[in-house]
């Protein structure tokens, strides 16, 4: 495992999950649940989503190298555009139907499932689909992904309203997308040089 795959990882997913509607969708369940239970459904639904991504980017990886990387930086671009146009917007249409009870399988069930719906076919589970194909190294973009969604999400359970009290959510945007551009760049050049 190549720690520094699993940090730019970590990096790259962690500022493109924050302005995400899983992290409001953390947010609000947080403010209603024991946030230890609402953590626990959200871990589990990001393990199931990181390697759903992490399958589907070997797959991606069995396409010639120069295909690989057109591909990925076409998503990266694709990824870029959605999060500066799409960033940002309501999704209260996400929110989660309420448990019966305050029992920890009840709030865990619950946050699993609004997570875990959320994230399929995701931004972030495409990039990680995308870094696992670029990297061929599953354990360290798994590892780094998956402790960036768990980071934001707890970051959302916990102080989501203070964290936005001190960074724009406009910034952190705009950060994640020109990174995002930034790869899609070094992808395509790759897939012209060769």
């Amino acid at each position: 495992m190549n720690p520094t795959i699993a940090a730019l990882t970590f990096g790259i997913i962690f500022l493109a999950e924050l302005p995400d509607k899983t992290a409001l969708a953390s947010l609000v369940l947080g403010t209603k649940y024991r946030a230890g239970y609402v953590f626990a459904g959200v871990a589990a639904a990001m393990l199931v989503q990181v390697v759903l991504a992490l399958v589907a980017g070997h797959l991606l990886s069995l396409l010639p190298h120069r295909w690989v990387e057109g591909v990925t930086g076409t998503l990266f671009l694709v990824g870029a555009a959605m999060l500066l146009f799409h960033g940002g917007e309501d999704e209260d249409e996400h929110a989660a139907r309420e448990p019966s009870s305050n029992s920890f399988w009840k709030v865990a069930g619950t946050s699993f499932a609004v997570v875990a719906v959320a994230e399929f076919g995701d931004l972030t589970q495409i990039m990680t689909a995308n870094l696992a194909a670029k990297y061929a190294d599953p354990l360290a973009v798994g590892l780094g992904s998956w402790l960036a969604l768990c980071a934001v999400g707890g970051i959302a359970i916990v102080g989501g309203q203070k964290l936005l009290k001190y960074v724009p959510m406009k910034l952190i945007i705009r950060v994640a997308a020109a990174i995002m551009v930034v790869l899609a760049g070094v992808s395509i050049f790759g897939a012209i040089t060769g």
